[in-house]
């Protein structure tokens, strides 16, 4: 390979940066070690030691995030789903709760106390048994859970349309994430 650069000496330092691979003339042939951007200082007793026992603080990244816009038909469909689940919750809350109620006695000994305070007999007096039977609350759950599901969703959907039109005006809600370690 020949040298193309110009009428330089070959024991003459340049006046321009040596390019990315090249070494200065200076430098000996060893590895390259590239420059450091505090000058290395020797310690006071000779050779430096790193410290053990001091731990650092871990450095915890946070992001600061806007919530600018809530999609209303994914508002809708997580809404939905959550409102079945506690419409499904609440109905076997409420069969486990009739059947503690009724094995520890307690519909038949509030009916008697209705009886007695009413002073009728069990033909033509008021059958609390009767009213609360389990297939008669179950009924009534399953009602309230289905209207809880239809109010649910559409509340929550509604308050994803309200939420985007306050959040044109003020810009929505910040948030600030920090990473765990």
């Amino acid at each position: 390979m020949t040298d193309t650069r110009g009428p330089a000496a070959a024991g003459e330092a340049q006046s321009s940066s040596p390019l990315p691979g090249e070494r200065r003339p200076e430098q000996p042939g060893g590895p390259y070690h590239p420059p450091q951007a505090y000058p290395a200082q020797p310690a006071a007793g000779g050779v430096r030691r790193p410290r053990t026992g001091v731990r650092t603080a871990p450095r915890t990244r946070k992001a600061r995030l806007r919530v600018a816009k809530a999609d209303p038909w994914s508002v809708m469909k997580v809404s939905f789903l959550l409102s079945i689940a506690l419409g499904i919750c609440t109905i076997v809350a409420s069969a486990v709760l009739w059947m503690v109620m009724d094995a520890m006695g307690v519909f038949s000994t509030v009916g008697g106390t209705i009886s007695e305070a009413t002073g009728s007999n069990e033909a033509n007096g008021f059958d609390l048994q009767s009213f609360l039977s389990l297939p008669h609350v179950l009924m009534f759950t399953t009602i309230i859970a289905a209207i809880d599901v239809v109010l649910a969703t559409a509340l929550a959907t509604l308050a994803a349309f309200i939420y985007n039109l306050s959040a044109g005006f003020v810009g929505g809600v910040e948030l600030t994430l920090a990473e765990d370690e």
